[in-house]
């Protein structure tokens, strides 16, 4: 199992998400550069956060242009795994690859904070693992992570089992309160109908490890490793 991780320009979580997909993987991963065309071989495809070409025009709205793209396009059509993290989801829904957008959060602000989420999709292999009572403490950084489509279309996502994760409170209600930006239906990731591409705005990979005092994002990160092991 190899995994490739996309660099954009503009991209600073590429090095969060190695360091964290290495040390629980025990295996070396590829750095993919946004100009070219060579997956070298990778079976997971990570788009990392950051801020692809300065957020010009719309998050990801640039991004989804890049030449890797291509390829990245034609991996999941032929069911390879990709997942997008913060603008890795941004891009991914701005490619057409997950459905919705991202809008700007309801508070016109930046948010950087830890919020807590709980896996939804019993059927999508990287939140199916994670019991449903489980609570994750997870950070999100972003300005535009207001997850929305129209009501027909979110009817769509509950009824094909494809909302991973939902925004909840440390006891694992559900409210508005504990909706930092707004997102429809609190959800905080979905994924495809095919259950390959997976997109969500909170970075697991930043609390992957026993030096940051939160290792909860370890549980999605191996639960989409033992997938892209099977």
């Amino acid at each position: 199992m190899k995994v490739g991780v996309v660099v954009f320009p503009g991209s600073n979580c590429d090095e969060d998400m190695i360091h964290a997909m290495e040390k629980l993987s025990g295996n070396k991963v590829s750095r993919l550069w946004h100009k070219e065309h060579d997956l070298q071989g990778s079976d997971l495809i990570i788009l990392p956060g950051g801020f692809s070409y300065g957020d010009y025009l719309r998050s990801g709205a640039i991004a989804r242009f890049s030449p890797v793209m291509e390829e990245v396009m034609a991996h999941s059509k032929k069911g390879g795994l990709v997942w997008g993290v913060c603008n890795g989801f941004q891009i991914l829904c701005e490619a057409g690859m997950l459905p919705g957008t991202l809008l700007h959060n309801n508070t016109q602000r930046f948010i950087c904070k830890n919020v807590h989420l709980r896996a939804q999709s019993k059927t999508a292999t990287i939140s199916s693992s994670i019991a449903a009572d489980m609570v994750l403490k997870i950070p999100i950084a972003h300005g535009e992570g207001r997850y929305f489509d129209h009501s027909d279309a979110i009817k769509s996502l509950n009824d094909h089992d494809q909302v991973i994760f939902r925004y909840c409170d440390e006891q694992g209600n559900f409210s508005e309160a504990a909706n930092p930006n707004g997102s429809i239906e609190s959800i905080a990731g979905v994924c495809n109908s095919g259950k390959n591409v997976f997109g969500m705005m909170p970075h697991p990979e930043r609390a992957a490890d026993a030096l940051v005092g939160n290792e909860d994002g370890s549980i999605i990160l191996e639960a989409l490793l033992n997938l892209a092991s099977a």
